[in-house]
């Protein structure tokens, strides 16, 4: 079979399907895609919202309390608190109802999602942890998302194992952290970037198990080091004390001086650990896996997906959370269990689901919402085992023959994704806008929907530029302020104009020694996903010239596949030239 090159019905750009990729599809029993890599991301991640939250009531009989919920109260849904939802008090097969077969599928599982309880948020056995979300485990923390027993932890993205650690993305196995971004395996490591294993450390960019160093790169199992310089232990103790790392205007020369390092380092063209085969960025323990970012455990033969862990197996188009999970299309918070898992969301402990939402140890679903522990279902309908299989491939045929067509005129047939319209999200509310950010101007031209952000219903009480700039002169008294975020005069997609901090907030801030924050909390996310690089790759030449590596000071002619786009200006090498320039 022979690569094939088809035009994507979004974007109207080629894209390419390999002879692997048809293996795949005919593995699972489904038709090639029409949407091309980049924009079934993104379609995919407009139904995912982890960090923008809402106040709405609670809808459970006998119920009126306001809730903290991920879903916007101004969409008409049934929203329950979390006891509510799990309770036995409602069925959720009572919402369930014959396949109508002059309706397009997707107005039926539209018209089901618009009528059964919805759960306020994703957030299990979570202990004093009620503003966290897509959250397991979590004790004593505070807008945390993507988040896995995470304790005493704040403001962070994408974290697993964390204890007291604040403002971080992508970092796990860490404590006593702040302002990290894809980190691990750390203790008390500060306003750090890729670094792995570090301990009492501050500014390091691409370091592995260093101890007391500061403002460094790629170094290797050092310490007592700073900006790159070898010190003794004493020496380096009293350059530190040098530095009020509690005043503001300090850090803020600190991370100016900190961006120029990074940018003069030596950047390997894909941080890989224990990887065979593989392309894209962050990824530990993969094998044959291309276009994927951020996999964490025994990831093997994945394509086009990002933030896998623990296990996975024959994944394509799928993630962000997905782990314990084979044959997984289309997918994203799944697994746990999962085997052939098709255009789902958050689904655990099931097999053979396909286009189906928060649904819990069941088998055999098509196009449920809610269901637990059931099996041969379709819009939430229970069927005998003959008559389901007699069914599905009906309803597959009608998908096609009856298929949904959107405002600007795309088809979804059996084997596209739910259309992006139908989200209860606006695109500014979702990861797309994360790792694909694009203006209201431009989501209203492709088809997206957006929602403006409503002013804070607070007054604010002081400017963030009024805050004290030393740490030592915070009194507690700020814990009653509302903050002025330092960018709501500015055009932002993220700015929520104020916050608040909070006592735990504050006290782990005197602990760690840091300053008050001068951007609301969702201003600082987005900084730190400026820091990362995109969700994107493109074939380059290693830039390495150095006499004394392989290529004799001539110029390397290693090529690869990086996520550092070819006008960016950092020095990007192979990963033999890296090898040996760094170890």
């Amino acid at each position: 079979m022979q690569n094939e090159t088809r035009q994507c019905q979004n974007c109207k750009k080629d894209f390419t399907i390999e002879p692997e990729d048809f293996n795949f599809y005919e593995k699972i029993k489904m038709p090639p895609p029409t949407f091309c890599p980049e924009c079934r991301t993104v379609r995919r991640l407009c139904w995912r919202n982890e960090m923008s939250l809402f106040k709405r009531k609670c809808d459970a009989p006998g119920h009126d309390e306001i809730l903290i919920s991920f879903l916007p109260p101004e969409e008409k849904l049934t929203v329950y608190c979390a006891n509510s939802w799990w309770g036995d008090s409602w069925d959720p097969l009572s919402y369930g109802k014959e396949y109508d077969f002059s309706k397009p599928f997707f107005e039926q599982w539209k018209d089901l999602r618009n009528n059964i309880p919805l759960q306020s948020l994703s957030n299990i056995k979570a202990t004093n942890s009620d503003y966290c979300n897509v959250a397991e485990g979590s004790k004593d923390s505070y807008m945390c998302s993507g988040a896995w027993k995470v304790e005493r932890t704040f403001y962070a993205n994408r974290i697993s194992d964390t204890k007291d650690s604040s403002d971080l993305y992508l970092v796990h196995r860490s404590e006593l952290c702040y302002e990290d971004v894809v980190c691990s395996d750390s203790y008390h490591l500060l306003y750090s970037l890729n670094c792995k294993s570090c301990v009492d450390s501050y500014f390091l960019y691409d370091c592995i198990g260093c101890t007391d160093c500061f403002g460094c790169s790629n170094l290797r199992n050092q310490s007592h080091c700073m900006w790159n310089e070898q010190l003794s232990k004493e020496e380096y103790n009293k350059r530190l004390a040098e530095y009020d790392l509690k005043d503001y205007k300090t850090i803020l020369k600190l991370k100016n001086k900190f961006k120029d390092v990074c940018l003069k380092s030596i950047h390997r063209f894909s941080h890989q650990i224990k990887t065979v085969n593989s392309t894209g960025d962050n990824l530990e323990g993969s094998k044959n896996c291309k276009i994927c970012f951020d996999t964490n455990g025994r990831i093997e033969d994945v394509k086009n997906s990002h933030w896998l862990a623990v296990s996975a197996k024959d994944v394509y188009d799928s993630g962000p959370g997905i782990g314990l999970a084979e044959l997984v299309y289309e997918s994203f918070d799944t697994g746990v269990g999962n085997y052939r898992s098709l255009f789902t969301s958050v689904v655990y402990g099931s097999n053979d689901v396909e286009y189906s939402f928060n649904c819990h140890g069941s088998s055999n679903l098509l196009g449920c919402i809610g269901v637990r522990n059931k099996k041969y279902c379709i819009l939430n309908k229970q069927y005998s085992k003959e008559k389901y299989e007699k069914l599905i491939p009906k309803i597959k045929k009608q998908m096609n023959q009856v298929p949904y067509i959107d405002k600007r005129g795309i088809v979804y047939k059996y084997g596209e994704f739910f259309p992006a319209e139908l989200s209860t999200f606006g695109y500014n509310e979702t990861q797309a806008q994360d790792y694909f950010p694009i203006s209201k101007e431009q989501a209203i031209e492709m088809g997206y929907r957006w929602r403006d952000r409503k002013a804070t219903e607070y007054q604010i009480s002081i400017e963030s530029k009024d805050l004290p700039e030393n740490l030592s002169e915070v009194k507690d008294s700020i814990t009653e302020e509302i903050i002025g975020c330092e960018n709501r005069e500015k055009f932002s997609n993220y700015c929520r104009g104020a916050y608040k901090i909070t006592i735990d907030e504050l006290n782990l801030y005197r602990k760690l020694g840091v300053l008050l924050p001068r951007l609301c909390f969702l201003c600082r996310h987005e900084n730190r996903l400026k820091i990362r690089n995109p969700m994107k790759l493109w074939h380059r030449k290693c830039m390495c010239e150095k006499e004394g590596h392989f290529h004799r000071g001539e110029e390397c002619k290693m090529e690869f596949e990086t996520s550092y786009a070819p006008d960016r200006p950092e020095i990007v090498y192979c990963e033999k030239c890296y090898q040996q320039e760094v170890y």
